[in-house]
């Protein structure tokens, strides 16, 4: 049975994810469009086009979209424009840009396979150019142009999914909350979703594609109504189940895991009470999730010392857990206009983890046991973490070589070790199913990671935010923030995140 709390989501999730969906491909078909009536008589422009857009094609979507997230900064400092980086302006782009090659073969190709000797009747029976290509090609050429934005369209639907990682809310909002919390029913809801709007749009251009080829108005009529019903219906219902209050909602970013949902759905809870309307950002990456709350795109977000010390400060070098905060305050502030509102009491860091009876059975307690052993183990890690500072640190500090190395979402790393695909796993101190797992932290005996200390972060200019937060200052401890994650990520007996943050508000005492 699909939880409440999922349905309440999919109104907004499922119009957000047309809209970037409708308004992509659009601007698709605005470039596309001069480009394919050009390209008759002109190979070269031809060759040209289609070669771009198809390396585009070889760029996989959300590598495409991650990309356009640091371009769109380069712009903003090089011009001193506001241009956003985060949300709809990179999902618009990279979508649009990923529609163009079906759109452009569908075009280009319908037109070059009409047979010259028609185009040589039209000529000789006085019709203009512009009347040979509305009166006689497009119509001719419709199968195959609209087999082009059929693909197209499709295309577009399934890889909007993929906007939820650069800030923009979609249906892949619920995917991936379903996919890190293992509640399969949210990951369906939102493939079912995506899949039936693909599937109505196609059947709609279908119904197009029909009556143009067949020079018959009926069937146009019907797929454009079909279009403009769905978008009636879908809009229609985002809006009667939007908050009647005009006050704009409080936004609360989190990453990609459990201990994010959760601890959103604490704030949230807490807000709501006090008559504040809220909405929840999920599934952002670590870095989108800062630059999305310094840039005001959210006002809240959860995140912790060392990822700010590294990526958001650019440091490396180690530094004492009450200085780092210290600077932390003083810099992200400075820099960025973000205020820490408050430091949560746990610390969620970055550990390498094995199962007990082989760290037994090999003698390695510290990293430094582990530097001899590391050559004949596997190591699972998340899917950033290689490419994070602290990688780099630990190697610089240790020089851990590995048998093979391979990436996981964090909530499948532990399950890799449980079932013997992995001999080590970067774990997470705070991690609820290390409670499960009989797995040990091995010591970082040469203080190679920096302290992993949660704060809850606050964007510029919402400094009555940061006040109300206040109340959150060390009232988290790691033990009742681990068991609260396990609840969400046990296999059995599962709990929501909002079920999770419930009992954690009572254990620690926040509750009203």
């Amino acid at each position: 049975m699909i939880a409440a709390a999922d349905l309440a989501a999919l109104p907004g999730a499922l119009a957000a994810h047309l809209a970037i969906s409708t308004a992509a491909l659009l601007l698709a078909i605005l470039v596309a469009t001069p480009l394919v009536l050009l390209m008759p008589g002109r190979p070269w422009l031809r060759r040209s086009v289609m070669g771009l857009a198809s390396v585009v094609q070889t760029v996989p979507a959300l590598a495409l979209l991650a990309l356009f997230f640091p371009l769109l900064v380069l712009v903003r400092n090089l011009t001193g424009l506001p241009v956003p980086s985060l949300g709809l302006l990179p999902s618009l782009l990279a979508l649009a840009l990923y529609a163009l090659l079906p759109l452009l073969r569908g075009g280009a190709g319908g037109l070059a396979a009409i047979p010259e000797s028609v185009r040589e009747a039209a000529r000789a029976i006085g019709m203009t150019p512009w009347q040979r290509l509305f009166q006689v090609e497009l119509s001719l050429a419709a199968p195959v142009v609209f087999g082009g934005l059929r693909t197209a369209a499709v295309w577009t639907i399934g890889a909007a999914t993929l906007a939820t990682m650069v800030g923009q809310e979609s249906l892949g909002d619920l995917i991936f909350a379903g996919l890190q919390l293992q509640d399969w029913r949210q990951v369906l809801l939102g493939c079912a979703a995506a899949a039936g709007l693909a599937m109505i749009v196609d059947a709609a251009l279908g119904q197009v594609e029909t009556g143009i080829a067949r020079r018959r108005l009926r069937p146009s009529l019907i797929g454009l109504a079909l279009l403009t019903l769905l978008g009636a219906g879908v809009s229609g219902w985002w809006m009667h189940s939007r908050p009647s209050s005009d006050v704009k909602p409080v936004v609360i970013g989190t990453k990609t895991f459990s201990e994010q949902y959760i601890l959103a759905e604490l704030i949230a809870g807490d807000l709501r009470r006090a008559g504040q309307p809220v909405a929840v950002r999920s599934g952002l990456g670590s870095g989108i999730s800062f630059q999305s709350v310094a840039a005001g795109g959210i006002d809240i977000s959860i995140d912790y010392s060392g990822t700010l010390w590294t990526q958001a400060l650019g440091r490396s070098d180690p530094m004492p857990r009450d200085k780092m905060l210290a600077i932390l305050q003083r810099d992200l502030k400075a820099k960025y206009g973000v205020t820490i509102a408050a430091r949560l009491g746990f610390e969620n860091a970055y550990a390498l983890a094995m199962k007990r009876e082989t760290a037994q059975r090999l003698g390695i307690r510290t990293i430094s046991d582990l530097v001899r052993a590391a050559p004949q183990l596997r190591l699972a890690t998340d899917l950033e973490f290689l490419s994070r500072a602290e990688w780099a640190s630990l190697q610089r500090v240790y020089g851990l070589k590995f048998a093979r190395m391979r990436a996981f979402t964090p909530v499948l790393m532990v399950a890799a070790l449980n079932s013997g695909q992995s001999d080590v796993i970067t774990a997470y101190s705070s991690d609820g199913a290390l409670v499960d797992a009989d797995a040990v932290l091995l010591v970082d005996d040469r203080a190679a990671l920096p302290a992993y200390d949660a704060l809850l972060l606050v964007a510029p200019g919402r400094a009555a935010l940061a006040s109300n937060l206040a109340r959150y200052e060390g009232r988290i401890s790691v033990g009742a923030m681990r068991t609260a994650n396990w609840q969400a990520d046990r296999p059995v007996d599962k709990r929501s995140p909002a079920e999770a943050a419930r009992w954690l508000a009572n254990k620690t005492g926040l509750a009203p």
